[in-house]
């Protein structure tokens, strides 16, 4: 339902005149972080100390995490309270575009476009770097700022000379940290904190190379399950993340 909210709340202020071009605030270019997901599951007995290594990654400030709980554990005995299907589908489809197949916990995507085992932080730095490389000169400055009760998303152009290809402007709602105690399955009588968890994740524009602006009422958003929220801007299902930005507190 919030996702539906969102989207509708969305299209009545792309309707009137909220999304803009480029006569809007001037965006200056940030620095670009490397998106790292974690693939997890309440039910694996592997996964916790993956979860604890998403939050150390997640205090870096070259680095944006975000947890997303998958579901296809649940059978093992033990329903993920965070889990989403859509998390699922999520990781699939990158497994499908990479053309390896791989789709496992604890796993660690980055950018994309490279994958890791969640747990070894030595195989994430060198996921980072090699997406690092690969996207050097795809990157689009992102820019996300409140003003007043107004959230203020700004994508930049696309680099000169770069190949365009479209791609979606996602808005994830994050909930800093969620303590769970599990009391069946393979983590039965484990207590264990997740990081930047990924409540809520809604396409909200379009981006074909030319700077966007985009406006959102922030109340609607403070609503939710979440303390703050990351804007992603990705090609295709799940292809290159190209910018991120975050807002860790409303």
């Amino acid at each position: 339902m919030l996702k539906t909210a969102l989207i509708s709340v969305f299209s009545a202020f792309a309707l009137s005149g909220v999304m803009i071009a480029a006569q809007d605030e001037a965006a200056a270019e940030p620095e670009h972080k490397a998106v790292v997901e974690l693939f997890t599951s309440q039910g694996c007995s592997s996964c916790p100390p993956a979860d604890k290594l998403l939050g150390k990654f997640a205090k870096r400030n070259d680095v944006v995490a975000l947890t997303f709980p998958v579901d296809y554990w649940d059978y093992l005995g033990w329903k993920d309270t965070l889990a989403s299907p859509e998390f699922s589908t999520r990781q699939r489809a990158y497994a499908k575009a990479r053309g390896d197949g791989e789709v496992y916990t604890p796993q660690v995507v980055v950018d994309g476009v490279t994958h890791a085992v969640g747990s070894r932080p030595s195989e994430i730095r060198q996921a980072i770097a090699k997406s690092k490389k690969k996207l050097r000169n795809a990157r689009v400055p992102l820019k996300m700022r409140a003003k007043g009760d107004t959230l203020i998303i700004t994508v930049g152009d696309a680099p000169e000379g770069a190949r365009v290809k479209p791609a979606t402007i996602w808005l994830a709602l994050v909930k800093k940290s969620e303590t769970v105690k599990i009391s069946r399955g393979e983590n039965r009588g484990r207590t264990i904190t997740y990081h930047q968890v990924v409540r809520d994740m809604t396409p909200i524009g379009h981006w074909t190379g030319k700077r966007v602006v985009i406006k959102l009422p922030k109340h609607h958003l403070q609503n939710s399950d979440a303390d703050g929220c990351v804007v992603l801007l990705q090609q295709d299902t799940a292809g290159p993340v190209l910018a991120a930005a975050e807002m860790k507190n409303w």
